[in-house]
């Protein structure tokens, strides 16, 4: 078949963990029905598998060992990592699609070099979206890793032709794939200056990536993301992937800044596969 369905969102750990600090409840539960709106979006097209496109947080890779990109590649994988009373989600075991995952890296292999892993741990980055995309956590997923986290980081160029990898990937198989990129925008992670958010850099963000302008998204630098939207700005490098698979549109569903406990600038948005 090919990509049937492609979409973004946050995934910062507040998100689930920190949901009964959220000052606003009614802001909040918006933000909640744009996410789970999407799941049901996402289910609608039927997909065989889900590849959901993160960011590594030093829970499978740390710098002796990190991958641009990485792919997994079993038959099942278990999550979160983290403390399941902290992030809000119990330890489950999530199905996987080795095989089908393979014939995908196969066919990024062939114009990208990527890595794989056959034991992959689920972190935040996987199991905040999945438990409202699939909370029932029995759809196979693919979980494909990007650094974000440890300098040097992929050039955003390189982080869009393996988007474009990844499109050419899910077209060469039968099966129907959606992609998911997860990660900020804005914020400062495990910081002081955590639960800052910068709208402006957000929203002026999103309206390129909702244009799918390649040119002007790929005109970010890292220092300048650093200033403007710390550490996990790093991480729209998962938003360019997505984008430059579908080829579409993007569709924002939902943005707000306005839940600093949640420590990220909130996101779901959809795009057009093209």
């Amino acid at each position: 078949m090919s990509l049937v369905f492609a979409g973004v969102s946050s995934h910062a750990p507040g998100i689930t963990g920190r949901s009964h600090l959220a000052p606003d409840a009614a802001h909040r539960d918006e933000f909640y029905a744009a996410y789970r709106r999407m799941g049901e979006a996402m289910m609608a097209t039927r997909p065989d598998a889900v590849i959901i496109v993160a960011a590594e947080h030093f829970a499978n890779f740390f710098m002796n060992n990190m991958p641009a990109y990485a792919v997994g590649m079993a038959d099942h994988y278990e999550g979160p990592i983290e403390d399941p009373a902290w992030l809000g989600i119990p330890k489950t075991r999530i199905p996987g699609a080795a095989e089908l995952s393979k014939r995908i890296i196969t066919e990024i292999l062939q114009s990208t070099d990527v890595a794989y892993a056959e034991e992959w741990k689920f972190d935040h980055g996987v199991m905040v979206p999945l438990s409202f995309l699939t909370p029932k956590f029995d759809t196979p997923v693919i979980p494909v890793n990007i650094n974000c986290q440890g300098p040097p980081l992929t050039p955003l160029h390189r982080a869009w032709a393996f988007g474009e990898a990844l499109r050419r990937a899910c077209d060469s198989v039968p099966e129907r794939i959606a992609v998911v990129g997860t990660g900020g925008i804005s914020h400062w992670p495990a910081t002081p200056d955590s639960g800052k958010i910068n709208e402006p850099w957000d929203r002026d963000f999103l309206d390129r990536w909702s244009r799918n302008d390649r040119a002007a998204l790929l005109n970010y630098n890292d220092v300048d993301i650093y200033r403007e939207a710390g550490q996990g700005g790093f991480e729209i490098r998962t938003f360019l992937a997505v984008a430059a698979a579908a080829r579409g549109q993007g569709h924002v569903w939902f943005y707000t800044a306005a839940i600093p406990i949640f420590a990220v600038g909130c996101t779901v948005g959809v795009m057009d596969v093209a």
